[in-house]
């Protein structure tokens, strides 16, 4: 399976996610504690995560523009840099505007690392494994969300909370060094990609199978990613809901005890480190937006069978299979977008997954607490799964923008004939 994934730089931008998502974790892990230690009002803490979101959104569509203009590499390690930047001095800022300004570009950097991470990896994968090549990305992510917050638990006790973001922003200077010294120059998305002696393998193969073409109109680029693009926004909306209101139905409506909760994202995770490649595999294998579909159909489910399972062994088990799904989602789908889009687009087309996702988390939760307030978590939780179906909708709508679906169509026609 692994062998597939030819191109040496792909395993070179995993390792650089890995240490991006160690850092990730390690400051998120204790942003909430060291805000409230310095006096951060909680409905203030909100409006640090709107900004981070707004940074997301702000600069996504430039972001493309960035790497269609100096290259993923460039764009990629500069990014990384003002990441590093940004988390190494937020202990150092006391002021609520300092800090706003602060998650803006650290949402902005963000970004920027994402959409070109994500634009090499789909301009140097083959077309018959992106699916595995994006699944594996999600997960160098979630395993440095594992590994974060296990550093930080020894950290915090020795050095306090603002060690860890120094800690943080050593493990984003070390992912800028892998990717300057070890990732071969390319520009990503002119479908010329410039190899060094590791390369070789899923840039060729695209290469031939896919001409040299005038770049599509902003239209065209988001009329043909529009289904992945609406699977990112779900998944923010739902992502970001249920981080700030799940825990709260479970102490309130289901009588959890509030140091149980924190197991919920633990299971949730889980189930999409079990399920992420499998996912990927299966979408390269029989087309990646039916396996969406599937996938967005069992979690809708789970979401809204949520509300009535008695138990909080039975809520755990929900809430596993909803990460196996769910979260699973996004892998496939940027596969999808690699699918369908010409290399020379990529830049822009992750730029405006990206958007999608970051208006998804800002739009997602006033409306999921207006919901909770007015009536209840099993209204918050039953309108996040009707978001899901409406994607179900969507996947089916829109099959034909699979290329696999026109594949399996003229298999049948020839069968009938």
């Amino acid at each position: 399976m692994l062998a597939s994934i030819r191109d040496r730089n792909i395993w070179v931008i995993y390792a650089t996610i890995l240490l991006l998502g160690i850092a990730y974790g390690t400051s998120i892990s204790v942003l909430a504690v060291h805000l409230d230690a310095h006096g951060i009002p909680k409905l203030a803490m909100g409006g640090l995560a709107a900004a981070f979101a707004l940074g997301i959104v702000s600069l996504s569509i430039p972001t493309g523009w960035a790497v269609q203009r100096f290259g993923a590499k460039t764009t990629f390690a500069t990014a990384l840099a003002g990441y590093g930047v940004c988390v190494t001095t937020f202990p150092f800022l006391s002021t609520l505007t300092s800090l706003s300004i602060a998650r803006f570009f650290d949402g902005a950097f963000s970004v920027g690392v994402w959409v070109a991470a994500e634009t090499a990896l789909l301009s140097r994968s083959d077309k018959t494994n992106k699916g595995l090549v994006m699944s594996l990305y999600a997960i160098a992510v979630a395993v440095g969300y594992v590994i974060g917050p296990l550093m930080a638990t020894f950290v915090v006790p020795a050095f306090g909370t603002s060690t860890t973001f120094h800690v943080a922003g050593v493990f984003a200077a070390a992912a800028v060094l892998v990717v300057v010294f070890a990732l071969d120059n390319d520009k990503g998305t002119t479908g010329h990609l410039h190899g060094g002696g590791g390369g070789g393998g899923g840039e060729d193969d695209d290469a031939k199978d896919e001409p040299p073409a005038a770049p599509l109109t902003a239209a065209a680029v988001i009329w043909r990613v529009k289904t992945s693009c609406f699977g990112t926004f779900a998944y923010g909306y739902f992502q970001a809901s249920v981080v700030l209101f799940l825990p709260l139905f479970l102490i309130e409506d289901k009588h959890i005890p509030a140091s149980k909760t924190i197991f919920v994202t633990a299971f949730f995770a889980g189930g999409m480190l079990v399920m992420s490649t499998w996912a990927g595999r299966l979408g390269d294998r029989h087309g990646h937006l039916l396996v969406m579909r599937v996938l967005a159909s069992i979690g809708a489910v789970m979401v809204a069978s949520f509300v009535l399972l008695p138990s909080f062994p039975f809520m755990c088990a929900a809430v596993f299979v909803a990460g196996a799904t769910l979260a699973s989602i996004s892998p496939v789908s940027l596969a999808l977008q690699g699918v369908v889009t010409p290399r020379a687009d990529l830049g822009r087309a992750n730029a405006y997954y990206n958007a999608a996702y970051a208006v998804g988390m800002l739009v997602g939760p006033p409306i999921s607490s207006v919901l909770f307030t007015r009536w209840g978590g099993a209204a918050m939780l039953f309108h996040l799964a009707a978001l899901w179906a409406i994607f179900v909708g969507l996947t089916i709508a829109f099959a034909a923008d699979d290329p696999r679906h026109a594949t399996s169509l003229r298999a049948q026609r020839a069968m009938l004939r």
